[in-house]
């Protein structure tokens, strides 16, 4: 479905806040921030059931190590978001009701350098911090609109590729609305600047917002019909890409060097690109060569490429290489567990994944990693107490709550198990999924009292909020 759902929503920078229009409660009237919620939940369970979403949890950690960065210093920070990844070559990102931004895995792979793709996401943010969205369903009659289904997939759509977003809505109500759905050129300068001004106090080069859109720019009088989906969602005007320039002017000069964060997530993708063989080739070549920015991160896509072809022996040579020195950034500590647990060495996978995990004990990839070892290696109890122990502090994660599901059912505990699934697609946003696994829990017949207890009264809350759902869409 996020093949004729996806894309983005606009382009980039910032206005100072006594620039920015005196919003009031208007832009709420129609459409509180209770139902920009729901629409937001009803996307992403959306988002998570299509194949094109990458479940990469290290890249996902990345962009939202990224996002909250920017976040941090807009002028309205109170708003929780979402980052996640979709697997599409094409140069877009998007942003969506509830905080959600998506970026294409051809956008990270684009960008030259850290400071253009932080230029894209701060864009977006500000089209979120901003309200745009309320905004333009404010400004529309309040009988105008659908359900609420009918009015995510507009929104879907609206920020899809035009091509086929007319073929997604077309037997819905969506279709009608389409067109009211478009971000306005106040709004584009409005994000631009917002965007911009996240982009200098975030510590990044603000000329990389004025370099990514030049570049595209240039590159448009070559593509005709096809230009890039990000050019075709975000058209950008002279006026807008000069306001960026001359801001940018005015900045004295800084040269901001790429994290090595940055440099790891794109190694990642290239290697996961093409066939394993391939991949293999192409950083072979790259660190023959010395075709790269940054040795670390080539010698990575290298291990990355050998685990996928179970070219072992190699692998492990370079992961010695990456262990050596100072301490591991985690996603090495990660690759070098999952290459050992790949190579039929469970235990010296533990290892890394212990001594990673101690060195990093904020990094929830890590702990994720480590978790499933444990569970492969039929340690239940050890994986038991470490989740638990990862919920008390991250009882949100979605990704933990599959886990503990996981490991419950490796312990024979039919309730908690299909209690943790039932967290798990609540978090989600998938409500039903959610009722049905708890009434197959409490169906399960074990469980002690408190157990039963607190499954009943999520069954409950679970669907009090589904019915609320559907009286009023």
């Amino acid at each position: 479905m996020l093949r004729t759902l996806l894309a983005l929503s606009l382009a980039l920078q910032s206005v100072a806040a006594a620039d920015l229009p005196d919003l009031g409660e208007v832009s709420r009237q129609y459409f509180s921030d209770q139902e920009e919620q729901a629409l937001g939940r009803i996307i992403m369970r959306d988002v998570y059931a299509d194949p094109r979403y990458l479940d990469d949890p290290e890249i996902e950690t990345y962009l939202n190590q990224l996002g909250y960065k920017l976040v941090s210093v807009s002028t309205r920070n109170q708003r929780e978001f979402i980052f996640f990844v979709v697997d599409d070559p094409s140069i877009n990102a998007f942003a969506m009701p509830g905080g959600n931004i998506g970026i294409h895995t051809g956008l990270l792979l684009a960008a030259q350098n850290e400071s253009e793709l932080a230029s894209v996401v701060a864009h977006e943010i500000a089209h979120v911090t901003q309200d745009h969205i309320a905004r333009m369903v404010a400004s529309q009659n309040q009988s105008y609109w659908p359900t609420m289904a009918a009015l995510a997939l507009a929104l879907l759509a609206a920020r899809s590729n035009p091509n086929v977003a007319g073929a997604a809505i077309a037997t819905t109500q969506a279709y009608s609305i389409q067109n009211q759905l478009n971000f306005s050129r106040d709004y584009e300068r409005e994000a631009d600047r917002l965007g911009y001004d996240m982009l200098t106090r975030g510590g990044f080069d603000p000329r990389g917002m004025s370099g990514f859109f030049n570049r595209l720019e240039r590159a448009n009088r070559f593509y005709d019909s096809s230009a890039p989906a990000y050019l075709r969602t975000h058209p950008l005007t002279t006026d807008r890409i000069a306001d960026m320039a001359a801001r940018s002017e005015d900045t004295p000069y800084q040269q901001v060097a790429d994290s090595l964060d940055f440099q790891l997530v794109r190694a990642r993708l290239r290697a996961q690109a093409d066939s394993p063989q391939d991949a293999v080739q192409a950083a072979r070549a790259a660190l023959k060569d010395k075709r790269y920015s940054n040795e670390i991160a080539a010698r990575y896509g290298l291990v990355t490429a050998l685990v996928r072809a179970r070219q072992f022996a190699e692998a492990e040579t370079e992961v010695k290489k990456l262990l050596a020195g100072q301490t591991p950034h985690p996603m090495i500590q990660q690759l070098a567990a999952r290459s050992a647990l790949a190579a039929g060495n469970p235990a010296l996978a533990l290892q890394r994944y212990q001594s990673g995990s101690t060195v990093h004990p904020g990094y929830q990839p890590l702990q994720y990693g480590y978790i499933s070892a444990l569970l492969a290696a039929g340690r239940s109890h050890d994986a038991l107490a470490r989740v638990d122990r990862q919920l008390a502090l991250y009882p949100l994660d979605r990704r933990l709550w599959r886990l503990a599901a996981q490991t419950h059912a490796q312990l024979g505990h039919r309730l908690l198990s299909h209690r943790a699934q039932a967290e798990a697609a609540a978090l989600s946003g998938n409500l039903i999924a959610a009722i049905e696994q708890i009434g197959l829990g409490l169906k399960a017949g074990d469980g002690n009292f408190q157990e039963l207890s607190a499954a009943e009264a999520r069954q409950r809350e679970w669907q009090a909020a589904e019915k609320a759902l559907r009286k009023n869409p």
